[in-house]
């Protein structure tokens, strides 16, 4: 600068992101953990602010920003520093880094949502740098340069690292980027991060000199908040719906469930709030049994861990500021603060402002003021306009940023001076839309129909009329509860006019003749009979209501009917069957039928269709030709190919899949279950289908299907291919399927969706077609990319930390093991009774495989009957279970045989060493186990194993282990087929469903007996079924396969020890699938300390050492857990 006065340079002081992060938890299982809060990073960051501006710095640069909520704290420390006695203000630059191409920080806000989150910082520039070359750069700083009426910065690696991670772009060739976005008009400054050195910016320089600087855009003045992404009050927005339901003062059910610590139904909650439309959530603890500020920062750090919820902007709403405050502290995004006031007098009022403008939010000021509650409309308006005066004009607050709640009070309480009320609060609407530029106007709903609690229709009656009035008049937002408000135009006409009345005060009545209304109207008036009148509809409507409802009682008939209306028997199916099954896909879609209905429908169509055969038989023999069909026409739309993959035997998903796609019109070809990846391909190519569908339930079935995706892709074909079942999951397919296959590949939630991906895939317009592919391929490219980038935050021990910080458990001051009545021996269950087991059914399971959830807080069996939306349903399917039961039982249709074993054994590491005798001088075999390595955060955490259950052998003790496998599916193919030969797929599931229950039944049943008698460690357990569902008992029974043990081929040495197969029938498969299906087996462990946990990942290191330990080949054991390895051949 001494050389070139004419050249100003000036010193910008880096603030960087830390290794930190204040908006996300490194532990998935604890969402609402964090490594650091808010107040920590802000005071450290006022200190290197401090420091920097103390050495003379000219600007702070905050910068590398991943998480906004970390860069709120820089910004609040920077901005509490200028505040001090002698630090004048400096330019504040805010840089924020993208991660891949997903368009979103680290912490998933968007561009835009980052920038309006930093708003309030009024920096002299906003941009990006790092993570990404230029070329990736653009498009996201594109969005920027729109988006922001600051200054624009850029300075981009040099490339994407290599395999070396090395940067490789010249400055040549950056540069010739980097001019691009000079002329496009993207830049104000620019610079180089990761790779570019002083040759780069030199050449930057040299490249841009003369080029015209980006021109500031001017934006407008409106409101703008963010969730993840960006809520922009613009002028297409009529009106924003708050969610109120996650408020305790307002909602009993949440209030219990914060009251509980239910985090998971609260999180709930606001999910349904978002799906039922509310733009914005508010938030409330204010309940004097309730730590406020503890709830709503666990509350609000659970949400960020839910995309889908923390997408929207949040309102912290309290009338305790230091709970506000504490929200406040959580929220990346910029939110609103729900409220403040001039109750307490100016002063007050402004340091609150301030304090709420320091962390960005827009704030919600209630008409009140040092005399109380305003009621008029002319004094509501006189507080709102001293209180907008204040906030604008001595605390700076931007107007845009200002919402009045000019008091939504309660009308028809039958004191004559409230009846006025609504009327006064619309009056007020106008006054502040006319007179206070950009203001926002709010309002609560439900103080409006306060006089009317427990008579919900009336109340959101009452809620939909004045909103709709109030909107009219320029209200901007209100808290509702948004799935519970009718449309203004379907409310009955003479409760909208008794509604309406009230508002308005038209008749001194209103309040009686509602009132009479609800009493006359509501849930206990008379109901009408309804009288069913569908058998003297058309033959059309009535196939329809036979396909919807799953009556077969008159559907021959009925289809003999059709068939003498059309001049050929497919025109039945292809009219008024498929247009009655197009009736209930459409229902099943939306959500308005359920899976067990579904089912039923199938039934009666297949009956109809094989009705139809005989005729479409005799006239394909007589007249093909004149008919123009070839000799194997189908009528359908596409050929879908289904198989579980070889090793697993679980089919009754896939079987609800193939249903599904058959009551659409899909050609299905099932080939069962444990299909070779040979058959399931050899018979796509002959039979030419359009689509292939694996299904699989246990985790060896995702390496299986890995290998069928490189065999689709050695053989060049591009065939479709959907992945699902239990174990699936969108990011698997993303990062293990789709690289191994350049055809299409996805995952498919569930059997809803399958049609629906299938109808897309098969859709005849191509550019739709093909512009679903792109997008879902674009999906699973960036999930893929996050995935990748975000694994690398897992962190491990090595395998000798872990075990020198295994579990301890003081066998020596514990009573010496009990002996098993029998040890180094067995005993058989040849034909447990049935009757026996069916108390101890857990029938939640049950209700999953026809995929009927219920919502909290009738989520399980049997509140589950209880829920609105699938209550009805569960029932139907409930009761039908019961037959089939007592069918059962009654008939002996299923066989349930077992086998426990128990064998002396000591702890040698993470393994169980099993000995041949009680002598224990001769090792038997032994039970490899697995060590949890993932680093914990909390350095006192153990690292667990197995082996670490059970006495080591040199502290003397004699500890034991015990064995089981049990089945409840002899006889449970034979009652399948018989089934599904009838056309009978819904009894057919019943069946296997069933089987399960009683699978699981025997086990927890078996477990109790081993307990307190066989081996006899809990004699005087008294226990009812549902204390044993919960694991109230002492000890464990993990199963090889589950997250304690997650390796499956540890059943082999059960089926070696106890000889199951010869003494049950009960068979492995190669991929150790238990044959019947219907089957349980696993370890028994009595120590009072032993506890079920799950092993997570490992690394290479412990994988080697595991596989050595039981002389198997490395890939081998991965391949039967490829989650736990999944960072092991990186």
């Amino acid at each position: 600068m001494a050389q070139d006065p004419s050249r100003p340079r000036f010193v910008a002081g880096a603030i960087g992101p830390t290794n930190k992060t204040c908006s996300l938890s490194k532990e998935v299982e604890h969402p609402e953990n964090r490594d650091i809060d808010f107040d920590t990073l802000k005071d450290s960051y006022f200190t290197q602010a401090k420091a920097l501006y103390d050495g003379g710095v000219d600007i702070f640069l905050i910068e590398t920003i991943f998480d906004t909520l970390n860069s709120k704290a820089a910004i609040f420390a920077c901005t509490s520093l200028f505040e001090a006695p002698g630090y004048k203000r400096i330019p504040i630059m805010i840089s924020g880094t993208i991660i891949g191409q997903s368009g979103r920080t680290l912490s998933g806000q968007t561009n835009e949502a980052f920038l309006t989150s930093v708003s309030h910082a009024k920096p002299f520039s906003v941009g990006l740098n790092c993570a990404l070359g230029a070329d990736q750069m653009r498009p996201f700083l594109e969005r920027v340069s729109n988006w922001t009426d600051t200054y624009v910065s850029a300075y981009p690696n040099a490339g994407l690292p290599n395999a070396m991670g090395e940067y490789d772009e010249s400055p040549e060739v950056m540069a010739v980027k980097i001019v691009e976005f000079a002329k496009s008009g993207l830049l104000n400054i620019v610079g180089g991060c990761c790779g570019t050195r002083p040759i780069h910016i030199k050449a930057f320089a040299d490249s841009i000199k003369g080029i015209k600087p980006r021109a500031k855009i001017t934006q407008n003045q409106t409101l703008v908040l963010s969730g993840l992404e960006p809520l922009v009050f613009s002028k297409d927005i009529l009106f924003v719906n708050i969610g109120e339901r996650c408020n305790v003062t307002g909602s009993r059910i949440f209030a219990k469930m914060v009251r509980e610590g239910n985090y998971e139904g609260c999180v709930n909650v606001a999910k349904k709030q978002v799906e039922e439309g509310a733009q914005v959530l508010d938030i409330n603890f204010d309940e004097g049994m309730i730590d406020g500020k503890d709830a709503i920062q666990k509350f609000i750090r659970l949400l960020s861990s839910d995309p889908d919820v923390s997408r929207v902007p949040l309102m912290i709403d309290s009338s305790d500021f230091a709970v506000i405050e504490a929200g406040l502290k959580e929220v990346q995004g910029k939110c609103i603060v729900n409220s403040i006031s001039l109750k307490e007098g100016e002063e007050d009022f402004i340091k609150k402002a301030r304090i709420i403008r320091s962390y960005g939010a827009a704030v919600v000021v209630m008409a009140f003021d040092e005399e109380g509650q305003a009621v008029m409309a002319d004094h509501k308006f006189k507080i709102c306009e001293r209180s907008y005066n204040i906030l604008t004009k001595q605390v700076g607050f931007p107007p845009e940023d200002i919402i009045f709640d000019p008091n939504v009070l309660t009308i028809c309480t039958g004191m004559e001076e409230h009846a006025e009320y609504a009327i006064e609060f619309l009056k007020s609407i106008e006054m502040i839309k006319a007179n206070l530029p950009f203001a926002r106007v709010s309002g609560g709903l439900s103080n409006l129909s306060f006089s009317f609690r427990g008579k919900e229709a009336i109340r959101q009656a009452m809620h939909s009329a004045f909103l709709f009035h109030a909107i009219k008049k320029g209200m901007d937002m209100a808290i509702v509860n948004a799935g519970a408000l009718p449309i203004y135009t379907d409310i009955e006409p003479s409760l909208l006019k008794l509604v309406e009345d009230a508002i308005f005060n038209r008749d001194p009545d209103a309040t009686d003749k509602i009132l009479h209304y609800a009493e006359t109207h509501g849930a206990g008036a008379k109901k009408e009979e309804v009288i069913q009148e569908w058998r003297t509809k058309p033959v059309g409507e009535r196939l329809t209501h036979a396909l919807v409802k799953g009556i077969d009682l008159h559907i021959n008939a009925d289809v003999e009917e059709a068939r003498h209306l059309f001049d050929h028997p497919l025109k039945v199916i292809e009219g008024p069957l498929m247009d009655g099954m197009n009736v209930v896909g459409d229902l099943f879609g939306s959500g308005k039928m359920f899976l067990p209905q579904v089912i039923k429908s199938a039934r009666v169509m297949k009956k109809a269709v094989a009705y139809l055969l005989p005729f479409l038989e005799e006239i394909k023999r007589k007249n093909l030709l004149e008919l123009g069909l070839p000799e194997d026409a189908e009528v359908s739309s596409g050929k879908i190919l289904m198989a579980t993959v070889k090793g697993d035997v679980h089919d009754i998903g896939k079987n609800i899949v193939g249903v599904v796609l058959g009551c659409n019109n899909y050609k299905v070809i099932d080939l069962g279950v444990m299909v070779p990846r040979e058959v399931i391909l050899d018979t796509a190519v002959r039979e030419n289908v359009d689509i292939i569908g694996l299904s699989g339930l246990i985790t060896p079935s995702l390496s299986e299907m890995v290998l069928v995706a490189k065999e689709m892709e050695r053989r060049g074909l591009k065939i479709p291919l959907m992945v699902g079942g239990a174990t699936t999951s969108r990011i698997h397919a993303a990062v293990k399927i789709a690289p191994c296959y350049s055809g299409f590949s996805c995952h498919v939630l569930d059997a809803s969706k399958s049609v629906v991906v299938a109808g897309a895939l098969l859709d005849k317009d191509l550019e739709r077609r093909q512009n679903f592919i792109d997008d879902l391929k674009e999906l699973y490219d960036e999930e893929r990319e996050d995935y990748l980038l975000n694994k690398t935050e897992l962190k491990f021990v090595s395998l000798a930390e872990a075990r020198a910080k295994k579990y301890q458990i003081d066998f020596k001051s514990q009573e010496a093991p009990i002996k098993p009545q029998f040890v180094s021996s067995t005993k058989v269950f040849e034909d447990y009774p049935l009757e026996k087991l069916v108390p101890f059914f857990d029938w939640n399971p049950f209700f999953q495989v026809w995929q009927l959830r219920g919502k909290y807080p009738n989520r399980n069996y049997p509140n589950l009957f209880k829920d609105a939306d699938v209550g009805e349903e569960a029932q139907k399917v409930f009761n039908d279970a019961q037959v089939m039961l007592k069918m059962i039982i009654e008939e002996k249709l299923l066989t349930a045989k077992g086998v426990i074993g128990f064998y002396p054994c000591s702890g040698e590491g993470e393994d169980v060493v099993v000995y041949t005798n009680d002598d224990r001088t001769e090792v038997l075999k032994t039970f490899y186990g697995i060590r949890q390595q993932a680093q914990n955060l909390d350095a006192t955490k153990p690292y667990k194993a197995l082996g670490d259950f059970v006495a080591p052998k040199d502290s003397g003790i004699k500890d034991y282990i015990g064995l089981f496998a049990v089945s409840s599916g002899f006889g449970a193919a034979e009652l399948v087929k018989k089934y599904e030969d009838q056309n009978d797929d819904y009894s057919a599931i019943l069946v296997k469903a069933i089987a399960d229950r009683f699978a699981e039944a025997f086990a927890e049943v078996l477990h109790a007996e081993v307990r307190k008698t066989y081996w006899g460690y809990a004699p005087e357990e008294e226990l009812n079924p549902a204390q044993l569902l919960k694991l109230k008992y002492r000890g464990i029974r993990p199963a090889p396969g589950y997250p304690t043990q997650p390796d499956h081929l540890e059943k082999q040495t059960m089926w070696d020890l106890m000889k199951v197969q010869e003494s049950t029938g009960i068979v492995l498969t190669d991929s150790m699938a238990m044959v019947p299906a219907a089957s349980v087996s696993g370890l028994y462990f009595a120590n009072e300390q032993s506890s079920y946990f799950s092993v997570g990942k490992i690394t290479r290191e412990q994988l080697d050492d595991y596989a050595a330990r039981k002389g198997a080949d490395v890939e081998e054991v991965a391949r039967m857990m490829p989650n736990v390895c999944e960072f092991c051949f990186d």
